[in-house]
C-alpha cells in the first residue's frame, strides 16, 4: 500500500500543476495551441485527471479500516482526523485553495460510521455518494459561464496578477467557497470513494488485485467511460460540462482501480521491489504539503511571468523536475528516518490529543 502512496502522491504534481497559475480557471491555453498540448490533454484526461485524487481516496478509505481493525475503536481515528482537518484549514487558507486534507478530513469523519457496514452496503452507498456529488457538482457546471478565456486575450491578462499579495487574498476567498461547498458536493464524493476502498480491501484487491471477471469488467466500463469523456470534450455548453464531471467521476474511479490492481501484480506483496516508491508514501503528507510550497515559490514568487508564457508540456517537465526532487529528498532523509517531519508532527499531536 506504501507503494500505492508513493505513485498518488507523485501523480498528483502532474493534476495539480495548471492550478497554481489560476487557480478558478485551470489550464488557460492559447488561441493557437501548439499540438502538444492536444497529446498532453488527451493523455490526461485518460490516464491522469482526477485519477491520483481517487486512488488516494481509495487508500484513505482503505486506511482508515485497517487502523480501525488495529485499534478496534474509533478515538485514535477521531484524532487524527481532528488534526488533519486543521492542517487542511490552514493549508488551504494561507498557501493553497486546492487543499485535499480538509475533506478527507470531514469526509473521513463521516465514513467511520460505516466502518463496520457488510461489502453489499458498502459498494451500494459508495456509488450512491459518488453519483450524488456528480449531480450537485453538475448542476453547477451546468450553470457556470462557458465563454472560453485564451491566455492570449484581454480578458485573461485584465484577471492575472503577479503579486503575491493579490494571490494571498484571492487564494483565501477561494478556499473560504471551497470550504462551503465541501457538504454539498466533495463531502460525497470522497466519502463514497473511501467506502470503495474500504470494499476493495474487504474484497483483498489491495494484496491479490482483481479477480479476472472483475479485472475485465472494469476494463470495458473505463474504457467506454473514458472514450466518452474525451468525446464530449470537444463541446462547451454548461450541459456538456455537467455531463463530463459526472462520466469523468466513475471514468477515474474505474482506472484508480486498475491502478490498484496494475501496482498489487508488479509488487507481488514484496517490501523489496520499488522500495524508493515505497519510502516516498511513507511521506506522503510531508511531500504533498512540499509541493505546494515548491509550486507557490516558483509560479508566485520568482518566475510569476511563466503562468503567462508556459503550455502543456512546460508545465509538465517542471512537474517531472520537481518529482525527481521529491525523489532524491525521499531516497537521503529515508536513509536516516523512518517518518516524514510532518507524520512526526501528525502522530504526536494525535497522541497528544488522546492522552488530554
Amino acid at each position: 500500500m506504501d507503494f500505492i502512496r508513493g505513485i498518488a502522491v507523485l501523480g498528483l504534481v502532474y493534476m495539480n500543476s495548471y492550478a497554481f497559475g489560476v487557480f478558478e480557471l485551470g489550464y488557460i491555453a492559447h488561441s493557437n495551441a501548439p499540438v502538444s498540448d492536444s497529446i498532453i490533454y488527451i493523455f490526461s484526461t485518460l490516464f491522469v485527471d482526477g485519477r491520483f485524487r481517487t486512488l488516494f481516496s481509495l487508500l484513505f478509505g482503505a486506511g482508515l479500516y485497517i487502523q480501525w481493525q488495529r485499534y478496534k475503536s474509533d478515538v485514535q481515528l477521531k484524532s487524527r482526523l481532528y488534526w488533519l482537518i486543521l492542517f487542511g484549514l490552514a493549508h488551504g487558507l494561507l498557501l493553497w485553495a486546492g487543499d485535499i486534507l480538509f475533506v478527507y478530513g470531514i469526509s473521513g469523519w463521516f465514513t467511520l460510521k460505516y466502518l463496520q457496514s457488510d461489502n453489499a452496503l458498502l459498494l451500494r452507498r459508495g456509488l450512491a455518494f459518488i453519483l450524488l456529488c456528480g449531480i450537485t457538482t453538475g448542476l453547477v457546471m451546468y450553470s457556470a459561464p462557458v465563454d472560453i478565456i485564451y491566455r492570449d486575450s484581454q480578458d485573461f491578462i485584465s484577471l492575472y496578477s503577479p503579486h503575491y499579495f493579490d494571490y494571498f487574498i484571492s487564494n483565501f476567498g477561494m478556499n473560504a467557497l471551497m470550504v462551503f461547498i465541501v457538504p454539498i458536493m466533495t463531502l460525497w464524493m470522497c466519502a463514497g470513494i473511501m467506502l470503495i476502498g474500504i470494499y476493495l480491501y474487504k474484497q483483498g484487491v489491495f494484496s491479490e488485485g482483481l479477480s479476472t471477471k472483475q479485472l475485465v469488467t472494469i476494463v470495458i466500463a473505463t474504457t467506454i467511460l473514458s472514450a466518452f469523456r474525451l468525446y464530449t470534450s470537444q463541446y462547451s455548453s454548461g450541459f456538456m460540462y455537467a455531463i463530463q464531471e459526472l462520466i469523468n467521476m466513475f471514468a477515474a474511479l474505474g482506472m484508480a482501480t486498475l491502478y490498484i490492481h496494475l501496482i498489487v501484480k508488479f509488487c507481488n506483496n514484496s517490501a523489496h521491489v520499488g522500495k524508493l516508491i515505497q519510502q516516498t508514501g511513507r511521506l506522503a503528507f510531508t511531500l504533498y504539503i512540499s509541493q505546494t510550497l515548491m509550486q507557490l515559490l516558483l509560479y508566485k514568487v520568482l518566475f510569476t511571468h511563466w503562468v503567462l508564457g508556459f503550455d502543456r508540456i512546460d508545465y509538465w517537465v517542471l512537474a517531472t523536475a520537481l518529482v525527481v526532487m521529491q525523489l532524491i529528498f525521499t531516497f537521503i532523509y529515508s536513509r536516516y528516518f523512518n517518518q516524514g517531519p510532518l507524520e512526526f508532527v501528525w502522530r504526536k499531536l494525535t497522541k497528544a490529543k488522546i492522552n488530554a
